[in-house]
């Protein structure tokens, strides 16, 4: 006779939300939304050509295509809980798509390339000063590159104490989720001090 008070978990409501992946030009993103999206991944990568050079700075590592419109991918964070993942392009010359791919998202993923942490400041400024979302800073982890102690990194980027900082893999599937569950749980918290009317708007019941 007993009841938890619980609906089973094929009834539970199922809350479906946007989150944006932002950062600088071949910071990790395409990788990042890749890594963890349960269908295949949906990416407007383009081959680039003598024409770019001069207007897109090539990272190291030997990119050879870049995004320039967005990436898509979606995850199940939570037997209740859908998250589609929207990877902004990294150039300055599509940063007018920013407002457009932040608009109704839940919070934002700004990775952050510690090489070349310069590249960071324009999309930490984005979601500092020109956009309400909440947003955690990534540091992505690349293979063979030294690893820096958080609070130097959070002190070379200027980074309020309030954002959360942490470090990821962005080609591995368990340590984006560990991010993406840090940003839900930074937006959950904000939700409780700011009151709920503050982000209903953006999380839609799907």
């Amino acid at each position: 006779m007993g009841s938890s008070g619980s609906p089973p978990e094929g009834d539970l409501l199922t809350i479906s939300a946007k989150i944006v992946v932002a950062g600088g030009f071949g910071v990790g993103k395409t990788t990042f939304v890749g890594a963890v999206s349960e269908v295949p991944p949906m990416s407007n990568e383009a081959w680039m050509t003598e024409a770019g050079e001069g207007v897109d700075e090539i990272p190291p590592g030997g990119k050879s295509t870049t995004t320039v419109a967005m990436d898509f991918g979606r995850i199940t964070l939570r037997p209740d809980l859908l998250l589609y993942l929207f990877g902004t392009p990294g150039q300055a010359r599509f940063w007018f798509l920013w407002d457009d791919l932040s608009r109704g998202a839940l919070g934002a993923v700004v990775l952050v390339d510690t090489s070349r942490i310069d590249e960071s400041f324009a999309a930490i400024n984005y979601f500092e000063n020109d956009s309400e979302l909440p947003f955690v800073v990534a540091v992505n982890q690349f293979e063979g590159m030294p690893v820096h102690d958080l609070e130097e990194v959070r002190d070379a980027l200027a980074l309020d104490p309030s954002v959360p900082l942490v470090t990821c893999d962005a080609r591995d599937r368990a340590s984006t989720i560990a991010t993406l569950t840090e940003l839900v749980s930074h937006t959950l918290s904000l939700a409780v001090l700011s009151g709920p009317r503050e982000l209903a708007g953006s999380v839609p019941q799907a």
